[in-house]
């Protein structure tokens, strides 16, 4: 017999839609409605409020404002510099010259600028305090001074002793071989090694950090010193004297020496510090050399 089960039934014959589509809700174009212009500036406000005000942020502006204060009071302290350098190189010329009404002119200058130079007025100032023990306003010159002239706290002269060996540096301007205009500047320095030790050293090797104004550093090495490699007894000492020309009124160096014990062989060597000291055409309060 056949099989007669139910039949599934025709499915309904599809019917296409003719009409325009119906549009969903959405924001018109062009300018937003007030409304959601108000919702979305105070959204923007909100978020840079809270973008501003974060301590992060505080830092940053904190920190930018401080390195442009810097910055103006490296730029002014230069140009000051300059200044007071051709006013010492054209007293010099001057009095080379015999003009000595010039030269009388030019003292006042100078005069009247050390008086008023920020940095050599906050030296004085500090320096007073000390003597009169008022600690309190001598640190507050000192912080003053950290911050227009840092380089001005470094004295133009340094003392460092390792393994007995005792380094003694004392530099100088020389207005004679400058050039402010050029922005040359030359400094001169003089040194003394004393050995304190027991035992005979030789100075072999030097090694200069020169660093300018500007915060450029140059490294210097060199075999010997002014064409020697001395030995040093113990009780004596050795002296000599160099010159470091800059491009800027300022500066620093820094350095070591390398020696070795010469009294047993096969002794190994090692570094002699010399200690940072300042090149300044300012100078410092003790303008003697060693």
């Amino acid at each position: 017999m056949p099989w007669t089960g139910l039949r599934s039934p025709s499915p309904a014959p599809t019917v296409a839609w003719m009409g325009r589509r119906p549009r969903t809700a959405r924001w018109p174009r062009g300018r937003l409605p007030a409304a959601r212009r108000v919702v979305v500036a105070s959204a923007a406000a909100s978020d840079a409020n809270s973008s501003s005000n974060s301590p992060e942020r505080d830092e940053e502006r904190e920190e930018v404002a401080r390195k442009v204060k810097e910055e103006k009071a490296a730029a002014s302290l230069l140009m000051r510099s300059q200044k007071y350098a051709m006013l010492k190189q054209q007293l010099a010329v001057a009095a080379q010259f015999e003009d000595y009404k010039e030269a009388a002119r030019l003292r006042d200058s100078l005069r009247s600028f050390e008086e008023e130079e920020p940095v050599l007025r906050l030296r004085r100032l500090m320096k007073k305090a000390i003597e009169e023990e008022r600690f309190e306003d001598a640190a507050k010159y000192r912080d003053e001074l950290k911050i227009l002239a840092p380089h001005c706290l470094l004295k133009c002269s340094s003392d460092a002793t390792t393994l007995g060996i005792r380094v003694q540096v004392r530099s100088v301007y020389i207005e004679s071989r400058s050039q402010p205009l050029k922005g040359q500047f030359f400094f001169a320095y003089r040194i003394r090694i004393t050995n304190n030790s027991q035992r005979p050293v030789q100075l072999l090797r030097r090694h200069w950090i020169v660093t300018d104004g500007n915060g450029k550093t140059e490294n210097i090495w060199g075999v010997g010193v002014v064409g020697e490699q001395p030995v040093i007894f113990p009780g004596t000492g050795f002296e000599y004297s160099s010159a470091c020309p800059l491009s800027t009124p300022n500066g620093r160096m820094e350095g070591d020496f390398e020696m070795k014990h010469i009294d047993k062989a096969g002794s190994s060597t090692f570094n002699v510090a010399i200690a940072p000291f300042s090149l300044s055409i300012l100078g410092d309060d003790n303008d003697v050399l060693l």
